[in-house]
């Protein structure tokens, strides 16, 4: 309507006042209701022609949309086991410091599985000063079987001596006798060292890596036990907590409540503007927007960014190939808003919905010495006729709560 009102008054108004004046043609007399397409036709055709043209210029060179967000990031308060609830240290609404304990659950089978998770620690290094004993053990077997081996041996030879020199004082088998003794104490020293040798790797090998399997059991039972209480991973504030002593928490059945962390970047708006845009909205370029939450307020804002990609052609690999044909309504392209100076949307709630204009600007391109007078007057209008969307940002600014409230019915 703005832009309608605008194109009348240099196309339609001179040509009445050319028929009125210099025509002589009076309204009620030759300008009737029913002539006035007659005899305006000119004015009316380029006021209709004018105004599609300045509506064109003004949405492509200076987009606009209705779908503008602040949004911001929440993070679901679960626990990482499920169980009942035993203590609860916050209440809903609360800010929270990361790290600051939420709830504790009931941890009577984790301390449970500590203990005995510390007891078969302890068994272990028991194991160790029974190894030791059973080592000295070893070694004094194996120090006997050695001087029983002498011993045999020395009366092996004795005999055989004899029995060279005599034959009848002592017979071959005797001297068959003590050979095999000596064999068998050799295989009873062979089995002593193997016994040594056995609490030898048990010492070096086995019950080490018993202990090191014993630890890692006290560990993961402490982390269990760890995961009976539940803190805050950032710094935020604590929404939809209303936990009790004896509350059943799970992450399928029920979290405990939702907490919104302190972010930094809140003052950054996702805004949607129509893909007829994109090869317009480029970083830098200078906008505006209006939220619901503060309709009278205009907060100047910059395109921080321009998201690379289109949402609606995203697509996720499944058993069906992608039919086109469903993904025929055209997406938005994302762009990024940031306050022009620091605080701009600090009165703003995160979630708010706003409506949002981005400006192009030629300035640096007006002061090119070669650029052509066409294009000189081209791109200085473009820029002229950005004020008629900033005027109907503030007029929309300005009627956003008699349309929400009255004629939504809202």
């Amino acid at each position: 309507m703005l832009e309608l009102l605008l194109c009348s008054l240099v196309t339609v108004f001179p040509d009445f006042l050319y028929r009125r004046y210099v025509q002589g043609k009076r309204l009620g007399r030759e300008i009737t209701l029913f002539s006035v397409w007659f005899e305006l036709r000119w004015g009316i055709t380029a006021c209709l022609l004018l105004t599609i043209t300045l509506i064109t210029i003004i949405f492509y060179y200076h987009p606009s949309t209705a779908n503008a967000v602040m949004f911001f990031r929440t993070q679901t308060i679960l626990p990482e086991t499920p169980g009942r609830v035993s203590e609860v240290y916050v209440t809903n609404g609360q800010h929270v410091a990361a790290g600051e304990v939420l709830f504790r659950m009931d941890d009577g089978a984790q301390r449970a599985a500590v203990v005995t998770a510390e007891q078969g620690l302890a068994e272990v290094d028991a194991a160790f000063a029974v190894a030791e004993f059973e080592l000295a053990e070893a070694a004094g077997r194996v120090q006997e079987a050695r001087g029983a081996i002498e011993e045999a041996r020395y009366e092996l030879a004795l005999k055989r001596e004899v029995n060279a020199r005599n034959p009848d004082v002592v017979s071959a088998r005797e001297i068959r006798r003590l050979e095999n003794l000596v064999l068998a104490r050799e295989g009873r020293l062979d089995a002593a060292i193997a016994a040594r040798r056995a609490v030898e790797t048990e010492l070096a090998e086995l019950l080490p890596a018993r202990r090191a399997t014993a630890l890692a059991t006290v560990e993961q039972a402490e982390v269990e036990l760890e995961k009976t209480v539940v803190s805050a991973l950032s710094a935020g504030r604590i929404e939809q907590f209303a936990l009790q002593p004896g509350d059943y928490v799970s992450s399928l059945l029920r979290p405990a409540g939702i907490l919104i962390p302190d972010e930094l970047d809140r003052g950054i708006i996702e805004a949607g503007f129509d893909q007829l845009s994109a090869q317009v909205i480029t970083p830098g370029m200078v906008a505006e927007v209006a939220c619901f939450s503060r309709p009278f307020t205009i907060v100047p804002m910059v395109v921080a960014d321009v998201q690379e990609v289109i949402p609606a052609g995203q697509f996720r690999p499944s058993d069906r190939l992608v039919d086109v044909q469903r993904r025929a309504e055209p997406g938005t392209v994302t762009v990024f808003l940031a306050p022009l100076w620091d605080g701009g949307t600090a009165a703003i709630p995160p979630g708010s919905k706003c409506l949002a204009n981005a400006y192009t600007s030629n300035h640096d391109r007006l002061d090119d010495p070669d650029l052509g007078m066409a294009q000189w007057a081209f791109l200085h209008m473009v820029d002229t006729v950005g004020i008629v969307h900033a005027a109907l940002l503030r007029i929309q600014a300005l009627f956003l709560p008699v349309r929400e409230l009255v004629f939504a019915g809202h």
